[in-house]
């Protein structure tokens, strides 16, 4: 299994997560501000400097399955990855994400409105890992 990096967009932040050098476990690994970088250009360093072979970019969808608006951002910020990378990119399903990174930080006794960079790490952590386990 080769390396990968998943991607949890959002409007003020996005998360990155990587896989381990099997391909079996993804561990956070950065919360990029939207408003401070230049984002496409922040993941394609990352995936260089971990040699990641793919990256995984969280789609949203409605809980009936649909697309909404934010997804259609998503899709514009895939095709941009694509047009500027030989390395691959995929739209996963991140339906509750944010919901369940929130949970295990709660559960894991972290105040979670002080922790919401590393909220979107997690919600990375977990699209990538769905990933992962499917493959």
């Amino acid at each position: 299994m080769k390396k990968a990096l998943g991607i949890d967009l959002g409007e003020a932040r996005v998360g990155v997560a990587v896989s381990d050098d099997l391909g079996m476990l993804a561990h956070p690994l950065e919360t990029i501000s939207v408003k401070t970088s230049d984002v496409k250009k922040r993941i394609l360093a990352l995936a260089a400097e971990r040699g990641a072979q793919t990256i995984i970019v969280g789609m949203p969808r409605n809980m009936d399955g649909t697309y909404g608006p934010a997804a259609t951002k998503a899709k514009e910020f895939i095709e941009a990855l694509r047009s500027s990378t030989e390395i691959k990119v995929i739209g996963w399903d991140e339906r509750l994400t944010t919901v369940s990174a929130q949970r295990s930080l709660h559960e894991a006794g972290k105040n979670t409105k002080k922790q919401r960079p590393i909220i979107d790490q997690v919600a990375a952590q977990i699209i990538l890992q769905g990933w992962l386990d499917s493959v």
